[in-house]
């Protein structure tokens, strides 16, 4: 995210939590589930199994389907539980088909149309959801910063490491 410490503790940190620690969800597993009818995916997760780049992708690819229980379903996550939670500032895609099939289960989504526009223009979604998506991947990994800052010395502990055990062989 290419935050410091500093600014991660003093806007990010309101539970006084150590630097590096993971972050909690607020909402209960229970509640949840009554909710939404399924636990609904921890995104954080998702980006450190996936990554960011993956994360962005899904969060890009809803669209209103009227066949889905919700309303929307994903041109990457077909058939998916989970409603569109940036509708209102994306805006309302609708799915182009191709293909020759004109069943519906096996219509090739090629596309997605903007037909409702949302809050923000597609550089300010953009820009929106790529705050959203490092965020996602900081919270799933807090202590990557703290591994990344360690990295070049472990590499030339390596080199020197390796010079010792050659001089010594």
């Amino acid at each position: 995210m290419g935050l410091s410490e500093v600014q991660v503790m003093g806007t990010l940190n309101v539970t006084g939590a150590k630097f590096g620690d993971t972050i909690m969800t607020g909402m209960p597993v229970d509640t949840s589930e009554q909710w939404f009818g399924k636990i609904p995916p921890d995104l954080s997760l998702v980006a450190r199994v996936r990554g960011s780049d993956w994360i962005y992708t899904y969060l890009r690819s809803f669209y209103v389907d009227s066949t889905r229980p919700l309303g929307w379903n994903n041109r990457l996550f077909v058939n998916v539980s989970m409603p569109n939670p940036l509708s209102h500032l994306q805006g309302v895609q609708r799915a182009e088909y191709g293909g020759a099939s004109q069943a519906a289960a096996d219509r090739l989504v090629t596309g997605l149309v903007l037909v409702q526009p949302g809050q923000q223009n597609p550089a300010e979604f953009d820009q929106t959801l790529r705050d959203i998506v490092n965020f996602l991947q900081y919270a799933a990994e807090p202590a990557a910063l703290q591994r990344h800052s360690l990295r070049v010395w472990v590499l030339l502990f390596l080199v020197l490491l390796t010079f010792l055990v050659y001089l010594l062989k």
